[in-house]
């Protein structure tokens, strides 16, 4: 692939386009309306924190900003939530990764606790790639509709990707500021490194919450290989933060109850 003469890297390289039902992903409004005449979303039926810190991150192409309302519902329940601070999720993985490594140390800082962290999508590998980082500043990592076992995605939402991403690879080049390997699976940064690695138990505790309805990535790719780590809910993969059985269960999650 070339733009304007320059070579472009193959960021679909070694993913798998995979036939999801996008067209659901139009039904994301639902989610939405459903989460706001819930009980659920004004903190009932649901465990309530003790100002514990959580993060939340956002996913590709998306910034902290539509999190807002899973940042106030956290709020509302008990908990001290946390943008990301990572800025909109486009650049390179393991720089997004190292931003938010630093809102993890001043979460960590302002409660003397361990920190929990829920990510949508990217934003759900970059979690996990900072807990590897800081197994003992983080307690918990929260996934969303993330697809850390394997890139299998809708083949426009590749394509998407591809495009930003090489925009941003060749700016970077003219200023040396990548390899040839950057943002393709050749890549060897902690983050890919993070994610070829499976946390020890030990580490910190993690779960994915994943969703058949899913019409942009293999909800497949999504899951733990152990099941008792995995949680299915009903929701779009944009409505997974929205979602009131998403929010239940992430409530669940956070507290350390199962769902009744």
């Amino acid at each position: 692939m070339t733009t304007n003469g320059v070579a472009s890297p193959d960021l679909l390289a070694g993913y798998q386009p995979t036939n999801r039902p996008l067209w659901l992903e139009a039904l994301f409004p639902v989610d939405w309306l459903a989460l706001h005449l819930s009980p659920v979303y004004y903190g009932f039926g649901v465990p309530r924190g003790h100002g514990e810190a959580v993060i939340l991150v956002p996913g590709f192409l998306g910034d902290d900003r539509y999190l807002t309302e899973m940042h106030l519902w956290l709020r509302r329940i008990g908990y001290k939530p946390y943008f990301s601070g990572i800025g909109r999720n486009v650049d390179c993985p393991d720089l997004l990764t190292q931003r938010l490594v630093m809102t993890i140390h001043q979460a960590h800082e302002d409660t003397k606790q361990p920190v929990s962290i829920v990510g949508h999508s990217l934003g759900g590998m970059l979690a996990r790639a900072a807990g590897h980082r800081e197994p003992a500043l983080v307690k918990q990592v929260i996934t969303m509709g993330s697809p850390f076992r394997s890139v299998r995605a809708h083949p426009l939402v590749l394509s998407a990707a591809n495009f930003v991403r090489s925009n941003i690879v060749r700016e970077r080049k003219h200023r040396r500021e990548v390899t040839s390997s950057c943002f393709t699976p050749e890549c060897t940064c902690a983050f890919v490194t993070a994610l070829r690695d499976d946390p020890r138990p030990e580490d910190f505790q993690r779960n994915a919450i994943f969703s058949k309805c899913d019409g942009v990535v293999d909800w497949e790719s999504c899951i733990e290989e152990e099941p008792e780590l995995n949680r299915e809910v009903t929701a779009t993969h944009i409505g997974m933060a929205f979602n009131p059985d998403v929010y239940r269960t992430v409530a669940n999650l956070l507290a350390g109850v199962e769902a009744v």
